[in-house]
Protein backbone atom coordinates (compact mmCIF):
# COMPACT_ATOMS: atom_id res chain seq x y z
CA UNK A 1 0.00 0.00 0.00
CA UNK A 2 1.36 3.43 -0.98
CA UNK A 3 1.80 5.98 1.41
CA UNK A 4 -0.22 8.91 1.60
CA UNK A 5 2.11 11.08 3.26
CA UNK A 6 2.99 14.51 0.98
CA UNK A 7 6.33 14.48 0.90
CA UNK A 8 6.82 17.67 -1.10
CA UNK A 9 4.51 20.32 0.13
CA UNK A 10 4.01 22.63 -3.03
CA UNK A 11 4.93 23.37 -6.70
CA UNK A 12 7.83 25.15 -5.78
CA UNK A 13 9.69 22.06 -4.95
CA UNK A 14 8.48 20.19 -7.57
CA UNK A 15 12.20 20.33 -9.99
CA UNK A 16 11.02 21.63 -12.98
CA UNK A 17 12.77 19.21 -15.57
CA UNK A 18 10.85 16.20 -14.14
CA UNK A 19 7.44 17.88 -15.13
CA UNK A 20 8.81 17.62 -18.25
CA UNK A 21 10.73 14.72 -18.99
CA UNK A 22 7.52 12.72 -17.05
CA UNK A 23 4.59 13.99 -18.91
CA UNK A 24 6.01 14.55 -21.84
CA UNK A 25 7.22 10.62 -21.70
CA UNK A 26 11.35 11.65 -22.45
CA UNK A 27 14.02 9.09 -22.77
CA UNK A 28 16.79 11.88 -21.64
CA UNK A 29 17.48 13.97 -18.76
CA UNK A 30 17.16 17.73 -19.29
CA UNK A 31 20.57 19.16 -18.23
CA UNK A 32 20.56 22.61 -19.52
CA UNK A 33 20.07 21.58 -23.28
CA UNK A 34 16.82 22.37 -25.86
CA UNK A 35 15.33 19.76 -27.12
CA UNK A 36 12.23 19.02 -30.10
CA UNK A 37 10.38 15.94 -30.18
CA UNK A 38 6.71 15.28 -32.18
CA UNK A 39 4.03 17.49 -30.79
CA UNK A 40 2.40 15.47 -27.61
CA UNK A 41 -0.95 17.34 -28.73
CA UNK A 42 -0.80 15.98 -33.05
CA UNK A 43 -0.64 12.37 -32.93
CA UNK A 44 -0.43 12.42 -36.40
CA UNK A 45 2.24 14.89 -36.53
CA UNK A 46 5.39 13.46 -38.93
CA UNK A 47 8.31 15.76 -38.28
CA UNK A 48 8.84 16.97 -34.86
CA UNK A 49 8.25 20.23 -34.14
CA UNK A 50 7.53 20.83 -30.53
CA UNK A 51 10.78 22.33 -28.55
CA UNK A 52 11.65 22.31 -24.81
CA UNK A 53 13.77 24.95 -24.66
CA UNK A 54 15.98 26.25 -21.36
CA UNK A 55 15.69 30.02 -20.81
CA UNK A 56 19.34 30.94 -19.55
CA UNK A 57 18.15 34.23 -18.12
CA UNK A 58 15.84 32.75 -15.83
CA UNK A 59 17.31 29.04 -15.17
CA UNK A 60 14.03 27.38 -16.73
CA UNK A 61 12.55 25.24 -19.10
CA UNK A 62 9.50 26.15 -21.52
CA UNK A 63 8.21 24.32 -24.35
CA UNK A 64 6.40 25.56 -27.78
CA UNK A 65 4.60 23.46 -29.90
CA UNK A 66 4.29 25.32 -33.39
CA UNK A 67 2.10 22.69 -34.84
CA UNK A 68 -0.78 23.89 -32.17
CA UNK A 69 0.57 26.70 -31.18
CA UNK A 70 0.53 26.21 -27.57
CA UNK A 71 2.96 26.89 -25.47
CA UNK A 72 4.37 28.15 -21.86
CA UNK A 73 5.69 27.38 -18.75
CA UNK A 74 5.49 23.74 -17.01
CA UNK A 75 2.16 23.97 -15.41
CA UNK A 76 0.86 25.13 -19.16
CA UNK A 77 2.40 21.90 -20.32
CA UNK A 78 0.10 19.76 -17.87
CA UNK A 79 -2.87 21.80 -17.79
CA UNK A 80 -3.12 21.59 -21.32
CA UNK A 81 -2.29 17.89 -21.46
CA UNK A 82 -3.95 16.74 -18.99
CA UNK A 83 -7.85 19.59 -19.80
CA UNK A 84 -7.32 20.71 -15.97
CA UNK A 85 -9.61 24.12 -15.57
CA UNK A 86 -7.26 25.48 -13.69
CA UNK A 87 -3.77 26.33 -13.18
CA UNK A 88 -4.22 25.88 -9.66
CA UNK A 89 -5.39 22.42 -9.66
CA UNK A 90 -3.07 22.24 -12.14
CA UNK A 91 -0.12 22.49 -9.55
CA UNK A 92 -2.14 20.18 -7.25
CA UNK A 93 -1.78 17.72 -9.97
CA UNK A 94 1.82 18.18 -10.52
CA UNK A 95 2.61 17.61 -6.52
CA UNK A 96 0.72 14.55 -6.08
CA UNK A 97 2.17 13.16 -8.97
CA UNK A 98 5.84 13.99 -8.40
CA UNK A 99 4.66 12.94 -4.06
CA UNK A 100 4.08 9.52 -5.94
CA UNK A 101 6.51 9.40 -8.16
CA UNK A 102 8.94 9.83 -4.72
CA UNK A 103 7.41 6.84 -3.39
CA UNK A 104 7.63 4.41 -5.98
CA UNK A 105 11.49 5.36 -6.29
CA UNK A 106 13.23 5.24 -3.41
CA UNK A 107 14.11 9.02 -2.69
CA UNK A 108 13.26 10.89 -5.51
CA UNK A 109 14.53 12.56 -8.65
CA UNK A 110 18.12 13.19 -8.96
CA UNK A 111 18.39 17.07 -9.24
CA UNK A 112 20.97 18.25 -12.36
CA UNK A 113 23.10 20.91 -12.42
CA UNK A 114 21.73 22.67 -15.68
CA UNK A 115 24.85 22.91 -18.23
CA UNK A 116 25.43 26.52 -20.17
CA UNK A 117 24.79 24.95 -23.64
CA UNK A 118 26.14 27.05 -26.29
CA UNK A 119 24.37 26.68 -30.20
CA UNK A 120 26.27 26.65 -33.10
CA UNK A 121 26.52 29.99 -35.02
CA UNK A 122 27.25 30.96 -38.66
CA UNK A 123 30.76 32.21 -39.11
CA UNK A 124 31.95 32.17 -42.62
CA UNK A 125 30.06 31.45 -46.36
CA UNK A 126 31.22 31.91 -50.00
CA UNK A 127 29.03 33.22 -52.44
CA UNK A 128 29.02 31.10 -55.81
CA UNK A 129 28.03 31.62 -59.35
CA UNK A 130 24.49 30.47 -60.32
CA UNK A 131 24.12 27.54 -62.35
CA UNK A 132 22.14 25.06 -63.88
CA UNK A 133 21.09 23.37 -60.91
CA UNK A 134 20.18 26.16 -59.04
CA UNK A 135 17.91 27.11 -62.68
CA UNK A 136 16.32 23.46 -62.45
CA UNK A 137 15.26 24.05 -58.54
CA UNK A 138 14.02 27.51 -59.25
CA UNK A 139 12.66 27.15 -62.28
CA UNK A 140 9.80 24.65 -60.77
CA UNK A 141 8.13 28.13 -59.36
CA UNK A 142 9.13 29.77 -62.24
CA UNK A 143 11.52 31.98 -60.41
CA UNK A 144 14.50 33.68 -62.28
CA UNK A 145 18.02 34.85 -61.26
CA UNK A 146 16.79 38.53 -61.69
CA UNK A 147 13.74 37.92 -58.95
CA UNK A 148 16.41 36.47 -56.94
CA UNK A 149 18.76 39.06 -56.90
CA UNK A 150 16.29 41.43 -56.69
CA UNK A 151 15.52 39.72 -53.21
CA UNK A 152 19.22 39.73 -52.36
CA UNK A 153 19.37 35.83 -52.82
CA UNK A 154 22.75 34.36 -53.53
CA UNK A 155 23.86 31.02 -54.35
CA UNK A 156 26.51 29.45 -51.54
CA UNK A 157 29.57 27.36 -52.11
CA UNK A 158 29.99 26.32 -48.29
CA UNK A 159 29.24 27.73 -44.85
CA UNK A 160 30.83 27.51 -42.11
CA UNK A 161 29.13 26.94 -37.87
CA UNK A 162 31.46 27.04 -34.74
CA UNK A 163 30.26 26.60 -31.34
CA UNK A 164 32.58 27.00 -27.97
CA UNK A 165 32.14 24.17 -25.26
CA UNK A 166 34.55 23.74 -21.93
CA UNK A 167 36.80 26.11 -23.69
CA UNK A 168 37.23 23.93 -26.73
CA UNK A 169 35.68 25.01 -30.46
CA UNK A 170 33.73 23.00 -32.46
CA UNK A 171 33.58 23.79 -36.29
CA UNK A 172 31.32 22.41 -38.81
CA UNK A 173 31.95 22.55 -42.64
CA UNK A 174 29.06 22.23 -44.40
CA UNK A 175 29.14 22.16 -48.19
CA UNK A 176 26.69 20.96 -51.30
CA UNK A 177 24.18 22.39 -54.38
CA UNK A 178 21.44 23.73 -53.50
CA UNK A 179 22.33 26.35 -50.74
CA UNK A 180 21.41 29.80 -50.37
CA UNK A 181 21.90 33.01 -48.63
CA UNK A 182 19.02 35.24 -47.66
CA UNK A 183 20.64 38.82 -47.13
CA UNK A 184 19.70 42.09 -46.31
CA UNK A 185 20.76 44.92 -49.26
CA UNK A 186 23.70 46.23 -47.17
CA UNK A 187 25.18 42.53 -47.74
CA UNK A 188 24.21 41.08 -44.15
CA UNK A 189 23.10 37.32 -43.97
CA UNK A 190 20.22 36.84 -42.54
CA UNK A 191 18.91 33.29 -43.32
CA UNK A 192 20.08 30.05 -45.02
CA UNK A 193 17.40 28.03 -47.03
CA UNK A 194 18.62 24.41 -47.48
CA UNK A 195 15.86 22.84 -49.74
CA UNK A 196 16.97 19.51 -50.17
CA UNK A 197 17.78 18.88 -46.12
CA UNK A 198 15.07 16.67 -44.28
CA UNK A 199 15.96 18.91 -41.42
CA UNK A 200 17.20 22.59 -40.61
CA UNK A 201 15.80 23.85 -43.93
CA UNK A 202 16.28 27.43 -42.69
CA UNK A 203 18.96 28.40 -40.45
CA UNK A 204 18.01 31.79 -38.80
CA UNK A 205 20.63 34.39 -38.73
CA UNK A 206 19.11 37.04 -37.79
CA UNK A 207 15.58 38.42 -37.39
CA UNK A 208 14.45 40.21 -40.42
CA UNK A 209 11.33 40.76 -42.65
CA UNK A 210 11.88 39.46 -45.99
CA UNK A 211 10.59 41.93 -48.69
CA UNK A 212 10.48 44.84 -46.40
CA UNK A 213 13.69 46.77 -48.57
CA UNK A 214 11.97 46.30 -51.30
CA UNK A 215 8.40 47.89 -50.82
CA UNK A 216 7.53 50.15 -52.93
CA UNK A 217 3.49 51.72 -51.67
CA UNK A 218 1.66 50.17 -54.61
CA UNK A 219 -1.67 48.85 -54.71
CA UNK A 220 -1.71 45.64 -52.27
CA UNK A 221 0.60 44.57 -49.14
CA UNK A 222 0.21 40.74 -48.51
CA UNK A 223 1.80 38.46 -46.02
CA UNK A 224 2.59 35.33 -46.69
CA UNK A 225 4.88 32.40 -45.52
CA UNK A 226 7.98 32.53 -46.86
CA UNK A 227 10.26 34.58 -49.24
CA UNK A 228 9.60 31.87 -51.80
CA UNK A 229 5.72 32.21 -51.60
CA UNK A 230 6.35 36.13 -51.45
CA UNK A 231 8.36 35.89 -54.99
CA UNK A 232 6.30 33.53 -56.92
CA UNK A 233 3.26 35.89 -55.92
CA UNK A 234 5.03 38.76 -57.50
CA UNK A 235 6.02 37.17 -60.66
CA UNK A 236 1.77 37.16 -60.94
CA UNK A 237 1.14 40.18 -59.58
CA UNK A 238 4.14 42.85 -60.56
CA UNK A 239 1.55 45.89 -58.72
CA UNK A 240 2.14 44.20 -55.34
CA UNK A 241 4.50 43.92 -52.68
CA UNK A 242 4.92 41.36 -49.85
CA UNK A 243 5.70 40.76 -46.37
CA UNK A 244 7.54 37.41 -45.24
CA UNK A 245 8.16 37.07 -41.47
CA UNK A 246 10.10 34.46 -39.95
CA UNK A 247 7.70 31.80 -39.74
CA UNK A 248 3.88 31.81 -40.01
CA UNK A 249 4.23 31.53 -35.99
CA UNK A 250 6.44 34.91 -35.91
CA UNK A 251 4.07 37.95 -35.61
CA UNK A 252 4.51 41.36 -37.21
CA UNK A 253 5.34 44.37 -34.63
CA UNK A 254 2.13 46.04 -34.55
CA UNK A 255 3.24 49.43 -34.72
CA UNK A 256 5.87 48.77 -38.05
CA UNK A 257 2.54 47.11 -39.77
CA UNK A 258 0.02 49.83 -38.94
CA UNK A 259 2.83 52.80 -39.92
CA UNK A 260 3.02 50.74 -43.32
CA UNK A 261 -0.57 49.94 -43.81
CA UNK A 262 -1.55 53.42 -44.95
CA UNK A 263 0.41 53.33 -48.28
CA UNK A 264 -1.74 50.26 -49.72
CA UNK A 265 -5.20 50.23 -50.35
CA UNK A 266 -5.22 46.86 -49.45
CA UNK A 267 -3.86 44.65 -47.35
CA UNK A 268 -4.41 41.00 -47.45
CA UNK A 269 -2.74 37.81 -45.36
CA UNK A 270 -2.30 34.78 -47.32
CA UNK A 271 -0.55 31.81 -45.08
CA UNK A 272 -0.40 27.64 -45.82
CA UNK A 273 -2.88 25.65 -46.70
CA UNK A 274 -2.89 23.62 -43.41
CA UNK A 275 -3.93 24.15 -39.69
CA UNK A 276 -1.18 26.12 -38.66
CA UNK A 277 -1.31 28.75 -41.44
CA UNK A 278 -5.12 28.47 -41.06
CA UNK A 279 -4.44 29.16 -37.05
CA UNK A 280 -2.28 31.41 -37.69
CA UNK A 281 -3.96 33.64 -40.51
CA UNK A 282 -6.85 34.22 -37.60
CA UNK A 283 -4.14 35.71 -34.99
CA UNK A 284 -2.89 38.09 -37.24
CA UNK A 285 -6.68 38.54 -38.68
CA UNK A 286 -7.78 38.97 -34.87
CA UNK A 287 -4.92 41.85 -34.16
CA UNK A 288 -5.05 43.64 -37.43
CA UNK A 289 -8.09 44.31 -38.21
CA UNK A 290 -7.37 45.71 -41.64
CA UNK A 291 -5.85 41.93 -43.03
CA UNK A 292 -7.95 40.38 -45.35
CA UNK A 293 -7.22 36.90 -45.36
CA UNK A 294 -7.25 34.89 -49.06
CA UNK A 295 -7.22 31.11 -48.56
CA UNK A 296 -5.04 29.29 -51.56
CA UNK A 297 -6.63 25.68 -51.34
CA UNK A 298 -4.94 24.02 -54.08
CA UNK A 299 -1.47 22.73 -52.90
CA UNK A 300 0.19 23.08 -49.49
CA UNK A 301 1.32 26.68 -49.93
CA UNK A 302 1.87 29.11 -52.90
CA UNK A 303 5.19 27.84 -54.41
CA UNK A 304 4.19 24.57 -54.32
CA UNK A 305 0.58 25.61 -56.00
CA UNK A 306 2.32 26.64 -58.56
CA UNK A 307 4.55 24.32 -59.31
CA UNK A 308 1.72 21.32 -59.13
CA UNK A 309 -1.05 23.70 -61.23
CA UNK A 310 0.98 26.34 -63.25
CA UNK A 311 0.85 29.62 -62.66
CA UNK A 312 -2.39 30.23 -64.63
CA UNK A 313 -4.46 28.35 -62.95
CA UNK A 314 -3.29 29.70 -59.25
CA UNK A 315 -3.77 33.21 -60.92
CA UNK A 316 -7.04 32.88 -61.61
CA UNK A 317 -7.96 31.28 -57.99
CA UNK A 318 -6.86 34.37 -56.50
CA UNK A 319 -7.63 36.29 -58.69
CA UNK A 320 -11.67 35.03 -57.82
CA UNK A 321 -10.78 35.63 -53.97
CA UNK A 322 -9.64 39.20 -54.58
Amino acid sequence: MISTKILIPDIKSVPIAWVFEHYCRLDQKLTGQDIKIKSIFNPSERTPSMCIYFKKDREKYYYKDFSTDKGGDCVDLVQQILGIDTRLNTMHKIVRDYNEFVLHNNGGYDLQVFKQYNKYKIDRYEIRQWNTLDKSFWGKYGIGSRMLEHYNVKPLTTYTMFKEEDGVYKVLNIEGSNIYGYFKKDGTLVKIYQPKVQKKKFLKVKDYIQGSEQLSGSDSLVIVSSLKDGMCLKKMYPHIDFLAPDSENTMIKKEYLDSISSNYKTCYILFDNDEAGNRSTVKYCNQFNYLKPLYLQLSKDISDSVMDHGYLKVKEYIDSKL
